[in-house]
């Protein structure tokens, strides 16, 4: 998806372009420092999304959506809180409120939404999943763990173990709890009992996926497709 910022702050534009950068799913077409600079490239090029600044020399972010026919969809940067309801009435996407996070960047990203990219939001998670911390609950403790350290996960009867390095975890929760949580650019299921963390393959040998410490996984049939479509 083509984006713009118009940003008149430049630690706030850096900022922004590299979270651009960091989330893989933007393209950005361009940076400007008032918005009439960037009026020519709206009626040259498709924008899908404007990063806005609603303080701007000449013309305020707010102002300067009151001109567009047809804009697309924006996502409004302020270091003051008090115009959040007024920038509602423009249906924007989000207000993001400086300085801000890149999880909270990446949650206002999970808002856009574009017929032929169902799937943004998605992706826009998995990179924010990344090498991210999840929260295991083993009987009465919640573990604090880092995603990259799982090797693989496994159900057994009413627990999922979750094996690491070092160490291996009894979870409460089911497989499926987290086939959903993890990220699917870094972890994929292969068999009914079996999810592993796709960084970790040493080598494929037939029906079994061979991973560090000399652990060897089976793939299921009903996985197989799908898992050769991806590493072949």
């Amino acid at each position: 998806m083509n984006c713009i910022i118009i940003e008149d702050q430049m630690p706030a534009q850096r900022i922004l372009k590299k979270y651009i950068e960091d989330i893989g799913s933007l393209n950005l077409v361009g940076t400007y420092t008032d918005a009439l600079e960037a009026m020519q490239i709206l009626n040259s090029v498709t924008i899908d999304v404007m990063f806005l600044d609603i303080h701007l020399p000449k013309l305020s972010g707010i102002d300067f959506l009151k001109t567009l026919t047809n804009p697309p969809q924006v996502i409004l940067t302020t270091a003051f809180q008090e115009y959040a309801l007024e920038s509602y009435e423009h249906n924007v996407v989000d207000y993001l409120l400086k300085p801000f996070s890149f999880q909270r960047f990446v949650k206002a990203v999970s808002k856009i939404s574009k017929s032929s990219d169902a799937n943004l939001a998605k992706e826009a998670i998995d990179q924010s999943n990344t090498s991210q911390e999840v929260y295991i609950k083993s009987g009465y403790d919640l573990i604090r763990v880092m995603t990259d350290d799982i090797i693989f996960l496994k159900s057994d009867s009413d627990y999922t173990e979750i094996h690491l390095k070092d160490k291996k975890l009894l979870s409460s929760e089911s497989l499926r709890h987290w086939e959903d949580t993890l990220s699917a650019k870094k972890f994929m299921r292969i068999h009914k009992s079996y999810i592993f963390n796709t960084c970790k393959i040493l080598k494929i040998s037939g029906n079994q996926v061979f991973i560090e410490g000399d652990i060897r996984i089976p793939v299921g049939r009903a996985y197989k497709n799908d898992f050769m479509k991806r590493f072949t």
